[in-house]
């Protein structure tokens, strides 16, 4: 038997789950601890109990999937939207060594993903999707590649339920391992933050919140059209260039469209982008994608795949470990700084950005404030590894593997 959910009672669904997510983590420390996100959480126990039903009553669960495009593409416009080019002064110098260790690591994850496959004897794109489209991309990365990977002419029907198992692990790996790793290299170099001499320093960053702007219903309506602008220019350039030899998912357009829009009406001074109201429908919007994507996975495809997926990601955390101390450490300086540095790469290296601020509040608690890392972490975390992700994905995908 069939039930079929209309857009309505889908829309339901897709709002109990995150409520159910909300209620499940509110009594479980250790999902507070690593930032489990609600989607996640919700989302596996509805498939989990979908996949009961089906496997021993027959019951087949069949959600309207209108809304789910939109909300990845409305996400993903958000993050261009974030993007201000002029904060990348903020973070000087190390900010750009900082970026470049973060893009070298994504390279080497999809090597190291894309070669482990090919030993195992597996498709290389689940490799991929265990490289740093999840691994440094997250759920939400995840997920949007997934869509793509489905389709012709890679046709990997189990990719959404192989990308969001890896993308959890990641997250998950990421909090365990980020302040280990900065207390080691702490105490093996001795390391002395600088704060005590500098007590006059004013907090930065995230270390203080700013004052905030009133959301308002005519401020609500001003991002709303932003957002809209970055989805209809986003997909009428991947409509007219996906017969062409330059091909993009269409969510990386709108990252794109929404970043060119942010950087121009700061520049002509036009309008000021109200980020946090942007990062709200952001946020919504990767929740509800989230939440439908989990929701509908097929368990019983990653059965089969289980041992070379946990081979893949064991070998990831691996390279994690020694790229944050034998790269990101080194190359940003080899000081206190550099340790919290690294502690946050490893955050949203294998996880997300709140992991990656959850590493280094950890640190500088313990051990003292570090200012840089404040700047540098949330920036590149927030924004930049997105756009610098999506180009490093579409370049491999050019490789002789696919």
């Amino acid at each position: 038997m069939t039930i079929d959910l209309n857009f309505y009672a889908t829309l339901v669904a897709l709002v109990g789950v995150l409520l159910l997510g909300r209620w499940v983590i509110s009594k479980s420390k250790f999902l507070q601890d690593y930032n489990i996100p609600e989607p996640v959480v919700g989302g596996i126990i509805i498939a989990i109990g979908i996949f009961c039903l089906l496997k021993y009553s027959g019951i087949k669960f069949s959600f309207n999937d209108s809304l789910r495009e939109p909300l990845m593409l409305a996400f993903y416009a958000s993050i261009g939207l974030s993007a201000d080019f002029t904060s990348l002064r903020k973070g000087g110098r190390i900010l750009f060594i900082f970026l470049m260790c973060v893009a070298l690591l994504l390279f080497l994850q999809n090597i190291t993903g894309i070669f482990i496959a090919k030993l195992m004897g597996i498709n290389p794109l689940i490799g991929l999707l265990a490289g740093s489209i999840t691994m440094s991309g997250g759920h939400g990365t995840g997920a949007s590649w997934a869509e793509i990977f489905k389709a012709n002419p890679y046709n990997l029907n189990a990719g959404l339920e192989i990308a969001l198992a890896c993308a959890t692990f990641g997250l998950i790996a990421g909090g365990l391992i980020g302040g280990p790793i900065s207390h080691y290299l702490i105490r093996k170099y001795h390391l002395q933050t600088i704060s005590h001499l500098k007590e006059e320093s004013p907090p930065q960053g995230f270390e203080k919140p700013e004052k905030e702007r009133l959301i308002t219903a005519y401020s609500f309506v001003q991002s709303l059209a932003l957002i809209a602008l970055a989805l209809l220019f986003g997909t009428l350039l991947s409509e007219y260039f996906k017969s062409s030899s330059f091909t993009l998912p269409t969510f990386v357009w709108c990252l794109f469209i929404g970043a060119i829009l942010r950087n121009l009406l700061s520049l002509t001074k036009i309008h000021q982008v109200f980020d946090r109201e942007v990062s709200v429908i952001g946020n919504v919007s990767l929740s509800l994608f989230l939440a439908f994507a989990l929701m509908t996975i097929n368990l019983s495809e990653l059965v089969a795949l289980a041992l070379p997926m946990f081979a893949i990601l064991t070998i990831q955390v691996i390279l994690m470990v020694a790229f944050a101390i034998f790269i990101t450490f080194r190359f940003c300086g080899k000081d206190y700084d550099a340790a919290v540095l690294a502690a946050g790469h490893c955050g949203f290296g294998l996880g997300a950005t709140p992991t990656a601020m959850a590493n280094i509040q950890t640190i500088t608690q313990h051990y003292g404030m570090s200012h840089i890392a404040f700047i540098i972490v949330p920036l590149v975390g927030a924004f930049f590894i997105d756009i610098i992700n999506a180009i490093i994905i579409s370049t491999t995908l050019q490789l002789p593997f696919f």
